[in-house]
């Protein structure tokens, strides 16, 4: 599938504090994420979990892969690491800037 990148322009509506460099957790290879906004150009909605399958432009941003519960890939994009958040299936220590509306 062919890869896309969201800018800035995309991330427009999100809280400033989000953009601000060090209030986004550093995102790893394979963490598993979630949209924080609507794409429904890629029919993409807010929630949907994807999986971080390469990092690019040196951190800045990350290839998401979407699939299926048999494991089928339905999309493959990139994205700025403020249109994700990273889910966490251990407790944590301090729970992460909320998204405001």
């Amino acid at each position: 599938m062919k890869s896309n990148f969201f800018s800035a322009a995309n991330i427009g509506d999100l809280p400033d504090y989000y953009l601000r460099q060090g209030n986004v957790k550093k995102i790893k290879l394979f963490d598993v994420v979630a949209l924080t906004h609507d794409l429904p150009e890629y029919n993409l909605w807010r929630g949907q979990v994807g999986t971080v399958v390469e990092i690019l432009s040196n951190g800045d941003a990350y290839e998401v892969e979407f699939s299926d519960q048999d494991g089928r890939t339905y999309q493959s994009l990139g994205f700025r690491a403020p249109q994700l958040m990273v889910l966490h299936h251990e407790r944590m220590q301090k729970p992460p800037i909320p998204i405001s509306e």
